[in-house]
């Protein structure tokens, strides 16, 4: 909004500069020619009284040219030349035809070099002319205020389009069309408006698709342990025997047991958006956030018989990085990563920490069997499940990563995943191994899985 205060006062500041300084233009250059006009009987006479003066000797200038004033009924006088303080471009022309035109503080005069006695001047005293044109008046500031309003409206047109834009997008978006963005412009008075709608449109569109997903994931696979569930009932009902009834009940606890879980997990997930206004910040090492991380994990990975390890930057362990995180679902994120990859890797997984281009990024890597090309851009989308032996029966609903990478948003980041690649070499033909002068390497067999975090490094600022 700013900017738009500050082009409102610019625009209507400049109007107002450029059309009276135009006007101011107009009217120097037509009141000259005004006067002259008043004036022009005056540059005459001047004319006949230095033709009648330069007639008479020198002795009697004075006396005739008092003579002359008292005829005419006319402030004449007579000076000489060197009297009279003028600029030298002004003094050349006093002996112009008609006179050099002045103007005191009281009132007009002309003056005139006398043509046979230049040394002297003769000066007319002129009467106080009243120029004023009320239709030229009203005609200027009809057009000032005229010009204002051009202006004003040349200026408010693109705001008005952009207000238009805004309004039909909003319209897209109320009749169902979340995809309806508002195209940006540079020159746009109300960008950060814009900018705030366009964030809040896929906001929108971000939500309704997870619930979506929510509602539809829920009604496929809840029919499973509903289905279960009636099939016991119905079982328990008709056995007599005491043992197989106990045995259908315990078999319905479990089921209603993973339904209990099913609905809690997709709940918190269905929940999070609140979540991420309500973040509890604090600055967080990240040295000993990892560190605490690692340690927490080593059990699970000696489960897994998996080399857990941490490995920081030198210049993050000599300038260690504090940023202004919410613990608990940062936290959270990473276990979801380090859940994955102890699962899935063979011999070890590494965590490690740098900085570059203003970033901190974090990446976890096993030596597992990685991730399927065709799948690694859909790994974040919520109940997504690559391995089909991970079964919901077991507690696993494809949430993990989807929530990683809703925390990592909420903190302005990005998470990516990518394959590691091991080189092998081609075959080459004998003379090529037996001079060893040809060595080629492809890239062809995957190893394990990398997920790469970064995070701006202005969340320094608490």
């Amino acid at each position: 909004m700013r900017r738009l205060y500050i082009s409102i006062i610019l625009t209507v500041i400049g109007s107002l500069f450029i059309i009276t300084w135009g006007l101011d233009k107009i009217v120097a250059k037509q009141e000259p020619i005004q006067a002259q006009s008043e004036y022009a009987i005056y540059h005459q006479l001047i004319e006949g009284f230095d033709r009648q003066l330069s007639s008479q000797p020198l002795d009697n200038l004075t006396l005739f040219s008092l003579q002359l004033s008292q005829t005419y009924q006319i402030g004449l006088q007579l000076d000489k030349s060197k009297n009279i303080a003028l600029p030298a471009e002004l003094n050349t022309q006093l002996s112009q035809k008609g006179g050099l035109l002045l103007a005191s503080e009281t009132q007009p005069y002309l003056l005139k070099q006398l043509t046979s006695y230049p040394a002297y001047v003769i000066q007319l005293s002129l009467p106080i002319m009243e120029i004023e044109d009320h239709k030229i008046n009203m005609i200027l500031t009809a057009t000032l205020y005229l010009g204002v309003c051009i202006i004003l409206l040349a200026w408010l047109f693109p705001l008005t389009r952009r207000l238009y834009l805004l309004t039909n997008m909003a319209t897209q978006i109320g009749t169902g069309n979340l995809t309806a963005r508002m195209p940006l412009s540079r020159f746009s008075y109300i960008s950060l408006l814009e900018n705030s709608f366009n964030r809040m449109a896929t906001q929108i569109e971000k939500l309704v698709a997870d619930n979506k997903i929510l509602a539809r994931s829920m009604s496929h696979d809840i029919r499973t342990p509903m289905s279960c569930l009636r099939f016991g009932v119905e079982a328990a009902l008709d056995t007599e025997n005491i043992d197989k009834k106990n045995q259908y009940l315990n078999r319905m606890e479990a089921e209603l047991t993973r339904m209990e879980d099913m609905t809690t997990a997709f709940l918190e997930y269905a929940g999070m958006e609140r979540q991420g206004f309500r973040l509890k910040r604090q600055l967080v090492n990240i040295n000993d956030f990892l560190n605490t991380i690692n340690s927490d994990f080593q059990s699970l990975a000696e489960q897994h018989d998996v080399k857990l390890t941490y490995q920081a930057s030198a210049e993050c362990i000599k300038q260690p990085t504090s940023l202004s995180l919410d613990f608990h679902w940062c936290y959270r994120a990473i276990q979801n990563l380090l859940g994955n990859a102890v699962q899935y890797a063979q011999n070890k997984v590494t965590i490690t920490s740098y900085q570059k281009n203003n970033y901190l990024y974090i990446t976890v890597e096993d030596d597992g069997k990685g991730i399927p090309e065709e799948s690694i851009e859909s790994i974040f989308d919520p109940f997504v499940k690559l391995d089909v032996d991970r079964s919901r029966e077991l507690g696993h609903f494809g949430l993990g990563l989807a929530i990683t990478a809703k925390v990592i948003h909420w903190h302005n980041g990005s998470i990516r995943a990518k394959n590691n690649i091991r080189d092998k070499p081609n075959s080459s033909s004998s003379n090529q191994l037996k001079n060893k002068t040809i060595k080629t390497l492809q890239p062809t067999v995957t190893s394990g899985a990398c997920f790469i975090i970064s995070l701006p490094l202005s969340l320094q600022e608490k």
